[in-house]
C-alpha cells in the first residue's frame, strides 16, 4: 500500500480529489476483490471501510478455502462448481497464504440419512433427523471429486478407510467409528493478510485507485456520498457515478443510512474458539476433522500451527447487537469435541481466543440457517438523483475472485465499458513464491545474511515474497522485541507506515496473528504502542488510550487473558 502510508494519508487522497467513477463501500474480502478487479481494468475506483479491512465477517471465518461439499445437499451445484474451481486457482496463485488441507470425516453408520437427505434437499429444512452415513457421504465425495475435474487437478481424490485403519491413523477417535473419509480442500491461515494483499494489488496496479479504512458512508445528497472519518468525526462529500454496497451483513443498514431502505439480508452468527491444547492438536494428526454433530450441524476441529480452531455455530443474528462468542456456544464446542474425541478433556483454560462474525446471508424467513443459500446475488437500485447502487447479497471467502469479477463487470456495464480479458495472475506475495522444498531452502539461503532462519520463516509466512520489502525496510540483523521473536520495533514501524494501521488492535488482530494465537501480553502492548506512536503521530495520552482500548477489545470481544510479560 505504498500509495497510502497511513490511514490519514489514505484519507487525504480521497479528500484532495473527492470523486471517482466508482465508490465501493465495505473493505471485507468481497469489496476488496471488486476493487482489485476494477483497478486492474483501469477504472478510477475508490473504496472506504468504516472499520479496519477484514474486520467483519471476512476476519471471522473458519479459515478455509473450500468447495462447500455440504452445499451439494442444498442443490447449490453452480456454487460448488465455482468454489472448487476457485479453490484450485487460489492454491496456485496465492500459495503464500492458501495451503492444501487434508480433511477427514469420521462416520458412525453405513446407510443412515438416505431417506432424510432427499427431504432436506427438497424442503431446505432439517426434517427427519438422521445422521449422514457412509453411503451418503460417499455419493457426495464422488460428486465433489467430479466437480474438481479429472484433469489438471491439484488435490488428490478422496479415500475411504474402515474402522481398524481409521483408528490406526487417529487412535483418539471414538471407538465405534465405522469409517473415515479423507479428501483435500484448502486453508487460509491468515485471511486478514490475504485481504490486504488483494487490496495492495489494486492500489499498485492503478494510480487512480484509492482506498481508506476508518471511513464510513453516512448519507447521500446532491453533492454525492457523505463520508465520515471514523477516527476524527470529520465529514466530507465524495461524488461517484456508481456506488457498490459491499458491507456484508450490514447491507440493509447501509442502504437505510443513505435513504434507500432494503430488506435483502438475513445474516447468521458464526462463532469459533482457538485452543492451546497439545493433546487435541496431536489427535488431529495435522488434518481438519470435519463432521456432523449430534444436532445435525456440520462442525470442524482444525489444527492451525500449534493451535486448534473449533467451530462453528449458525444462529440467526440480531444486527443491533455485537456478534460475540457466548458461553453457551463455548459449551457447544466442548460438546462437539467430546462427540469425536471423548477421552480428551477440554476446559475453559485451554481457550486463548474467541471470535464471532455475521455471515452475509440473504433473508430466509423460516428456512433453517444451515440450509440458507451460500450463493450470492447483486441487487440493482437507484439513489435519489439516479445514481446506480449495486448491493451485494451473500458471498463466500472461497469465491471472492469470481464474485469480484462478476460484480466488477456489472459496474463496468453501468459505466458503459467492456471488461478486458481476465488473467490468473499471482496475488501479491504469491509472486515468485518458492513452491518446492528445494526452492524454499534456496530462498532462505539467499537471505541468511539478513536475519536468522526462524525470523525469515515468520516474515515469509506473514508477507509471502513481499517479505523482501520488509527486510529492506527493517535492515539486517533487526532485533526482535523482548520475549517476542515474531515481531520487532522496526517491523511495527513498517506496518504503521505501509499498511494503514489505525489502531493498536489492528496490529495484533489483523496485521499479525499474535492475538489469534494468544501471544499478546501487557508488556507487548506497551512495546508495540511505543514503536507505533511516532509513525502515526500519537502523543502520550493517545498512546495510553490506544493501549487501554486494545486491552478492552481483546478481553471483551475475544476473551483474551493477557499475562504481564512476554517471557
Amino acid at each position: 500500500m505504498e500509495a497510502a502510508a497511513s490511514p490519514r494519508s489514505a484519507l487525504a487522497a480521497l479528500r484532495e480529489r473527492p470523486g471517482a467513477k466508482v465508490l465501493i463501500v465495505g473493505g471485507g474480502i468481497n469489496g476488496v476483490a471488486t476493487f482489485r478487479h476494477l483497478a486492474l481494468q483501469g477504472v478510477d475506483v475508490a473504496l472506504v471501510e468504516r472499520g479496519d479491512y477484514c474486520q467483519g465477517a471476512s476476519g471471522a471465518s473458519s479459515h478455509m478455502i473450500h468447495g462447500g461439499i455440504r452445499y451439494l445437499e442444498n442443490g447449490e451445484f453452480r456454487l460448488v462448481h465455482e468454489a472448487v474451481r476457485e479453490r484450485n486457482a487460489l492454491l496456485d496463485i496465492a500459495p503464500h497464504y492458501v495451503k492444501p488441507l487434508r480433511t477427514t470425516v469420521p462416520i458412525f453408520s453405513t446407510f443412515s440419512g438416505l431417506l432424510a437427505a432427499p427431504l432436506r434437499f427438497v424442503t431446505h429444512k432439517p426434517g427427519l433427523r438422521a445422521e449422514r452415513g457412509a453411503v451418503l457421504i460417499k455419493i457426495g465425495l464422488v460428486m465433489y471429486d467430479v466437480f474438481a475435474g479429472p484433469i489438471g487437478r491439484n488435490t488428490p481424490w478422496h479415500r475411504f478407510r474402515g474402522a481398524k485403519a481409521s483408528l490406526a491413523v487417529l487412535p483418539k477417535l471414538r471407538a465405534d467409528v465405522k469409517y473415515t473419509a479423507t479428501y483435500f480442500d484448502a486453508s487460509v491461515h491468515n485471511p486478514e493478510r490475504l485481504t490486504l494483499d488483494v487490496l495492495r494489488d489494486g492500489l499498485e496496479a492503478n494510480a487512480n485507485a484509492r482506498a481508506s479504512n476508518y471511513v464510513a458512508l453516512v448519507g447521500h445528497g446532491e453533492r454525492g456520498a457523505r463520508l465520515r472519518d471514523e477516527l476524527t468525526g470529520e465529514e466530507f462529500d465524495f461524488d461517484a457515478q456508481v456506488i457498490v454496497n459491499a458491507t456484508g451483513a450490514w447491507v440493509d443498514q447501509t442502504n437505510a443510512a443513505i435513504g434507500t431502505p432494503s430488506r435483502f439480508m438475513g445474516g447468521t452468527k458464526g462463532s469459533h474458539i482457538v485452543l492451546e491444547h497439545p493433546e487435541l492438536l496431536a489427535a488431529c494428526d495435522g488434518r481438519e476433522i470435519f463432521f456432523e454433530h449430534s444436532d445435525g450441524r456440520i462442525v470442524l476441529i482444525y489444527p492451525l500451527g500449534d493451535r486448534v480452531l473449533v467451530g462453528t455455530t449458525d444462529i440467526d443474528a440480531d444486527m443491533d447487537e455485537p456478534a460475540r462468542c457466548t458461553d453457551a456456544e463455548v459449551a457447544y464446542f466442548f460438546e462437539l469435541i467430546g462427540h469425536v474425541f471423548p477421552s480428551i478433556p477440554v476446559r475453559e483454560q485451554h481457550i486463548v481466543y474467541r471470535f464471532s462474525g455475521v455471515r452475509p446471508l440473504p433473508s430466509h424467513d423460516d428456512t433453517a440457517p444451515g440450509f440458507v443459500s451460500r450463493d450470492y446475488r447483486i441487487e440493482h437500485t437507484r439513489l435519489p438523483g439516479g445514481t446506480p447502487m449495486l448491493s451485494l447479497v451473500g458471498g463466500k471467502w472461497t469465491t471472492f475472485r469470481a464474485l469480484g469479477r462478476t460484480l466488477g463487470n456489472k459496474v463496468l456495464t453501468e459505466l458503459g465499458l467492456s471488461p478486458a480479458p481476465g488473467t490468473r495472475k499471482p496475488i501479491g506475495g504469491g509472486r515468485d513464491y518458492p513452491g518446492t522444498p528445494a526452492a524454499l531452502e534456496a530462498w532462505y539461503a539467499r537471505r541468511a545474511h539478513l536475519a536468522p532462519r526462524a525470523r525469515l520463516e515468520v516474515l515469509l509466512q506473514r508477507y509471502g515474497t513481499r517479505a523482501d520489502a520488509v527486510l529492506e525496510y527493517i535492515g539486517p540483523h533487526d532485533a526482535t522485541l523482548p520475549g517476542c521473536p515474531e515481531l520487532s520495533a522496526a517491523e511495527v514501524r513498517y506496518l504503521g507506515a505501509h499498511e494503514q494501521v489505525g489502531t493498536l488492535a489492528d496490529v495484533f488482530i489483523r496485521r499479525t496473528s499474535l492475538a489469534f494465537r494468544g501471544l499478546v501480553t501487557e508488556a507487548l502492548l506497551a512495546q508495540v504502542a511505543e514503536a507505533l506512536a511516532p509513525v502515526l503521530g500519537w502523543d502520550g495520552a493517545h498512546t495510553a488510550a490506544q493501549v487501554q482500548e486494545c486491552r478492552r477489545v481483546l478481553a471483551e470481544e475475544h476473551g483474551a487473558k493477557l499475562s504481564l510479560s512476554n517471557a
